[in-house]
């Protein structure tokens, strides 16, 4: 079949994010890295292992990952990479809130940049959790930083 609209997974699976996808080869997961969380989505299957450094304040300085998940999941884990310098677990609760109060379709799209390639993914409840996934492992990972001294 050719021409027509596009099917829901062609809107769903845009170049530009299959794009974003790609772009995680920008943040392997380096065993340099002490910081570690995990994340796992209940519905598909999709895992997130993030290692990061972090900077005095406690925000994350750099950052990898290696995601096993759908391109959804894949392009989430991307956008948040890209952001993910300077913030810290007060910072990441608060955004994953806005991300899941937005894919609930209680508010609008969270002002973290490069959200908007996900928009396609709304109307698509099982993407969800993998969407999800790196602000959970990121929020695993500082939950385990040493106290301060």
């Amino acid at each position: 079949m050719t021409g027509g609209a596009p099917s829901r997974a062609g809107a769903l699976y845009s170049p530009a994010l299959l794009g974003l996808a790609v772009e995680l080869a920008d943040y392997p997961l380096s065993e340099d890295m002490p910081i570690r969380g995990e994340a796992r989505s209940r519905s598909c299957g999709s895992t997130l292992a993030l290692a990061c450094t972090t900077d005095d304040e406690g925000a994350i300085a750099t950052i990898g990952m290696r995601v096993s998940a759908c391109a959804v999941g894949q392009a989430a884990a991307a956008i948040f990479a890209k952001e993910a310098h300077g913030r810290d677990a007060g910072s990441l609760e608060s955004s994953l809130g806005g991300l899941e109060s937005w894919l609930a379709g209680d508010t609008e799209r969270p002002s973290w940049p490069g959200l908007e390639a996900l928009d396609p993914a709304l109307p698509h409840p099982g993407r969800h959790e993998a969407i999800r996934l790196p602000w959970r492992a990121a929020l695993a990972a500082l939950s385990n930083l040493p106290p301060a001294r």
